[in-house]
């Protein structure tokens, strides 16, 4: 009931911060709390010149001008989260989905090895093969894949050592912004030529993919918000 409590002032603090600096709120949030991880799912967000721009084919402008933005407001979010919830953010990892006007947010705390086992789920392997498809579609075999359900709609997803000497070499000579968009839209569109495979292995529609790197620990989140199936 506490964690129902804080995750509940988790969302609508985000749902404040985004409507003051955007000028426009998102229609619902909803916060999970499971250290050491803490998901942020924004729902129904897109503000009027937003949704001109992107209108207008202009979808790469709207996601820079955010991305500018967020550089404020994880700052804030990983205060709140220290202050309110008593977890300190290590990682913090975000992704738009502008054609379902949403978002996700993701901070991973120092408070536990990311990396210890979590709880296992049905066809759990599975779900890892198919993930290792993906980034070998896209780039190669991860160093190393965990997944953690968080609860039966969300999903993480951590892969380590996701990026080929191309990639860096770019993120050297300062062109990740570049990179980020187009991986973005490179894996999404593999996650969806996939999805029949992930929603077999999950008994589960999968109603939004997001998907997130941190280039300087050379690894990559990806969150899948699951419609368990009846």
């Amino acid at each position: 009931m506490q964690n129902h409590k804080k995750e509940k002032e988790l969302g609508s603090f985000v749902g404040r911060l985004l409507r003051e600096h955007f000028g426009k709120g998102p229609g619902a949030v909803f916060a999970t709390i499971a250290n050491p991880y803490v998901t942020i799912y924004v729902k129904d967000f897109l503000t009027p010149i937003e949704n001109k721009l992107i209108n207008k084919g202009q979808n790469t402008y709207v996601e820079k001008l955010r991305d500018m933005l967020m550089e404020t407001l994880i700052s804030e979010i990983k205060i709140f989260i220290s202050v309110n919830i008593g977890m300190e953010i290590k990682e913090f990892y975000y992704d738009w989905n502008l054609e379902s006007h949403s978002g996700m947010f993701v901070g991973i705390s120092t408070k536990e090895n990311v990396h210890l086992p979590g709880k296992t789920y049905d066809n759990q392997e599975e779900v890892h093969t198919e993930i290792i498809l993906v980034s070998e579609e896209a780039e190669k075999k991860p160093g190393a894949v965990h997944s953690y359900l968080l609860n039966p709609r969300t999903l993480v997803i951590v892969r380590e050592k996701v990026l080929i000497s191309i990639e860096r070499e770019l993120i050297f000579l300062d062109f990740q912004d570049t990179l980020i968009l187009a991986k973005r839209n490179l894996e999404k569109r593999l996650i969806h030529n996939h999805k029949e495979k992930f929603e077999l292995y999950l008994n589960a529609q999968l109603e939004n993919a997001f998907v997130m790197w941190d280039f300087n620990l050379d690894n990559s989140v990806a969150v899948f918000i699951l419609q368990p199936k009846k």
